[in-house]
């Protein structure tokens, strides 16, 4: 069936019943003397009502909205909350500083995994592999075999020299081996450690091979450390993560360049990381009405992940595992309060089936800008070669958004989700898919009201408040509570983090934190009250 161009524009059912009388109206008149035709044509008046009543099934009505977006429950453009938190990862009287753990004979080397945001979960935790292990962290390799077959090095994307700066008293990292440690590399052999290693883990399965070896390769060092540690290393995460780690001078002048060109078109907007990619779409073994074409495309590409199972794809959005398509995205905003005058910012790579399946979204938000429509082929020339590149520009926009979209769950959703609770909880929106995926399916069943009622309800908890998620509960990089502090009530004295307070004493082998009997007594009370 084809869809119609405005979605929810509803027929003009009274001009079209108007015509209808007038019609049978002038048969009456034509047949005035006779009784039938008179209960003909009032006869056919009613029928023609009723034939226009149900011929067009219910369709969702727009509501009027307001300037900023819509009528809402919520203020669109920031959450409730936010002024009560801040972000706090500076380092306790308690963590042992660089001059005092400093090992000169023994070096980490690190080769990332992935595609940008899961190479930056890597050198994150590198430097915290480090601090654990007492190792002089040589720069991370970022990945160039990836799927996206991006050549880039680490000082072509980051600010090396910041980021040695700025962890200086953290942990100490060069730019490359000394001379006098390059004939070691030879016949050096990668390891690779464990998913979610702990800081154990590290001391028993590298730390012997670091002493002994003086340098140490870690290959495919994605997600290579535990999520749950304790608040010192956690902080250390967020210095690394939200200080240290910073765009090249070129790649955040035209990162800005592009936020300010959407500044200019409006005084607020949103940003939306669509991820609506073949190669996403493949991963997650979802279908979308393309027919066997797609069914062979995405299949070969799944292929190429090994692990794989087959997938319902039924099954697979019931469960809310599936991309929301840009229409579905477009329908939720709107269900929000976000207006059609609302100006979209969409960070994506190559979406599946072009524009015509951005052409829904395109016509529920016409103000829809990407980094290319906003800048030329000649600014863009420097980036447009390297998918990182391109992707950075992409974080730096969505990072200074107003409200920030997420469609999966995937490295760069979790890293602007932390990075914003971090910075003063921006407004984040995640599609709760499992719900919405019930009312997306019975929309044409309901009307407007009951539509964005719905979705109003069901994104409750999903909209980027303070305590929408539990203290550990999901990702650090996505949920980094230990990073953050609630600002003091009137009558109330701040305690910045409990847990700062805890005597800890240090393991003469590796700076791995352990606390004291007293210490873990006063763990067991916190965790009893929680």
């Amino acid at each position: 069936m084809k869809k119609r161009d405005n979605y929810g524009a509803e027929p003009d059912k009274k001009k079209l019943a108007m015509a209808g009388i007038r019609h049978q109206l002038l048969l009456l008149l034509r047949r005035r003397h006779r009784l039938f035709p008179l209960v003909s044509a009032f006869s056919g008046c009613l029928l023609l009502l009723l034939l226009f009543s149900f011929s067009f099934p219910p369709v969702i009505h727009h509501s009027p909205l307001g300037e900023n977006g819509g009528r809402s429950d919520r203020h669109l453009w920031s959450s409730k909350l936010s002024n009560s938190y801040y972000g706090c990862s500076n380092a306790s009287g308690t963590f042992q500083v660089l001059d005092k753990t400093s090992q000169t004979d023994r070096y980490l080397l690190i080769a990332t995994s992935g595609g940008l945001n899961q190479q930056r979960t890597g050198i994150i935790d590198a430097v915290v592999a480090a601090y654990i292990l007492n190792a002089t962290l040589v720069i991370p390799k970022l990945d160039q075999n990836s799927y996206w077959k991006d050549i880039s090095n680490f000082e072509e994307i980051f600010d090396v020299d910041w980021f040695i700066s700025n962890l200086s008293k953290d942990v100490k990292i060069i730019k490359e081996l000394p001379k006098g440690e390059e004939s070691r590399l030879i016949g050096l052999q990668s390891i690779r450690v464990p998913r979610k290693c702990t800081p154990s883990c590290y001391l028993q399965r590298v730390l012997p091979l670091l002493k002994k070896k003086h340098v140490v390769q870690l290959s495919k060092f994605d997600y290579r450390l535990a999520n749950h540690l304790d608040t010192e290393l956690q902080k250390l995460r967020c210095r690394v993560n939200y200080h240290a780690v910073r765009y090249t001078e070129t790649i955040n002048k035209m990162g800005q360049i592009l936020v300010d060109r959407m500044r200019t078109k409006a005084k607020h907007f949103v940003a939306l990381h669509l991820r609506f990619e073949p190669d996403m779409l493949a991963f997650s073994g979802c279908y979308y009405g393309g027919g066997q074409k797609e069914r062979l495309e995405l299949g070969v590409m799944r292929r190429r992940w090994k692990t794989l199972h087959a997938a319902n794809p039924d099954k697979v959005r019931e469960h809310g595992r599936c991309p929301l398509t840009p229409e579905e995205i477009g329908l939720m905003l709107r269900g929000l309060g976000f207006g059609r005058e609302v100006h979209l910012y969409v960070a994506s790579g190559e979406v599946y089936g072009g524009d015509a399946t951005l052409a829904p979204l395109r016509a529920l938000f016409p103000n829809l800008h990407t980094k290319e429509t906003l800048t030329s082929k000649k600014e863009l020339a420097p980036f447009a070669r390297f998918s990182s590149r391109m992707a950075a520009l992409d974080f730096i926009v969505c990072d200074e958004s107003d409200a920030f979209v997420t469609n999966n769950n995937g490295n760069m959703a979790r890293i602007l989700a932390g990075r914003r609770r971090y910075m003063g909880h921006k407004v984040t929106i995640r599609p709760n898919a499992k719900k919405l995926h019930k009312i997306f399916t019975n929309r044409h069943n309901m009307t407007w009201d009951e539509f964005s009622t719905k979705v109003r309800k069901y994104q409750t908890g999903f909209m980027g408040e303070p305590d929408e998620m539990k203290a550990g509960e999901g990702e650090f990089h996505e949920n980094p509570t230990s990073c953050i502090c609630r600002k003091k009530k009137a009558n109330e004295e701040l305690k910045e983090d409990e847990h700062d307070s805890w005597p800890w004493e240090y393991s003469d082998i590796g700076n791995v934190p352990m606390a004291t009997r007293s210490g873990l007594d006063h763990q067991s009370e916190v965790d009893h009250e929680n």
